[in-house]
């Protein structure tokens, strides 16, 4: 970085004009790279409020529209603005003729015909936004059954997931006991066993148990703590004063209450980090639900949707509306979060 903001001084022999064309450069380098990464959403958008025949005929353009048209002896003919002896007018496309040329007529004077190149006339266009997409793609599947279910999972396991996970980082992060670390490490290498290979027997567990095609196998596991979580957690909880808790203790508190009323206020923003991450990865999980939910009543948002996908491939702007509604909530919860989940993330210090 540094020898970049020198090659800037040395262009514009100026430190602060170096970094303020330095910044300036970043700047449109990330905006660049915005609009590049919002292109597909604002197509999905785009896609989700045309018709059938918008999508035929008119697919790769960002904003709904419609030809405008003109009716003519009871046919209708789209309108170009055309240009005849240096007037620019608005007349409608007859037909076509061989050589891209094609014959025009003023609505006003129909049997009037002009021929002029197709290409040096410009289509005449008007929005058309399909608002009604929504409410007939929520109507073609039960998409408020698979909302609710996709609420419970996601909420109640993160309920769960914060409970257990604060009280194995808090003992990680808080105690000394022999082997302590050496559990944590353990802990840690649980993350490279993949779900795949523990997915045979966890199934012949949850079938024993008779919770198969119902939402406990996608809840109670988060009340057994994640060693993700944990570890964002205790890297947090590690960052806040001994000090507070000898504090607390001189009060009569005891290791509970530490944890409720010093650690965990303190810990906000690593909690709203933790729990961000959980509504994200249960929101958008597909693995699980599919292999563990065999009943459409107890289906989530995302196996939902793919099923919807595989009915309606044909009719791309409802399948397109309900994925906007799925994203809607998670982009809706970091918009509103965006602050403190960063501070989270960066593990920010007690602040005196």
């Amino acid at each position: 970085m540094k020898r970049i903001a020198g090659f800037f001084g040395s262009i514009t022999g100026s430190i602060k004009a170096s970094e303020f064309l330095f910044k300036g450069i970043t700047t449109l380098l990330l905006a660049a790279g915005a609009v590049v990464i919002m292109i597909p959403l604002a197509f999905m958008v785009s896609t989700s409020l045309k018709d059938p025949g918008q999508l035929r005929s008119d697919a790769n353009t960002l904003i709904p529209r419609k030809p405008q048209t003109a009716e003519i002896n009871g046919e209708k003919f789209n309108l170009y603005q055309v240009t005849v002896d240096g007037a620019s007018l608005e007349m409608a496309m007859i037909k076509k003729a061989p050589g891209g040329m094609a014959f025009f007529a003023d609505p006003a004077k129909p049997d009037e015909l002009i021929e002029l190149k197709l290409n040096e006339q410009i289509a005449l266009y008007s929005f058309d936004i399909h608002w009604e997409n929504y409410p007939e793609a929520l109507n073609a599947m039960p998409f408020f059954r698979y909302l609710g279910n996709t609420l419970i999972v996601t909420f109640v396991g993160m309920f769960g997931m914060l409970f257990s996970s604060s009280l194995v980082a808090y003992g990680f992060s808080r105690f000394r006991a022999p082997w302590l670390n050496v559990l944590f490490l353990l802990l840690l290498s649980t993350i490279m066993l993949p779900s795949q290979v523990r997915l045979i027997p966890i199934y012949i567990f949850y079938q024993k148990l008779g919770w198969v095609n119902t939402l406990l196998p996608l809840i109670v596991p988060q009340f057994f703590a994640n060693a993700y979580d944990v570890f964002l957690l205790r890297q947090f909880f590690m960052t806040i004063p001994l000090e507070l808790d000898d504090a607390a203790k001189i009060d009569g508190a005891d290791p509970l209450q530490v944890l409720l009323y010093i650690i965990l206020p303190q810990a906000r923003p690593a909690l709203v980090s933790v729990g961000i991450f959980h509504f994200l990865y249960a929101w958008n999980d597909f693995y699980e639900p599919l292999i563990f939910l065999h009943t459409r009543e107890n289906w989530t948002l995302a196996v939902g949707l793919q099923t919807f996908d595989a009915l309606y491939t044909i009719n791309t702007h409802l399948i397109m509306a309900v994925s906007v509604l799925m994203i809607f909530p998670p982009i809706l919860l970091f918009f509103f979060s965006q602050k403190i989940f960063t501070q989270g993330v960066v593990f920010s210090g007690v602040k005196g």
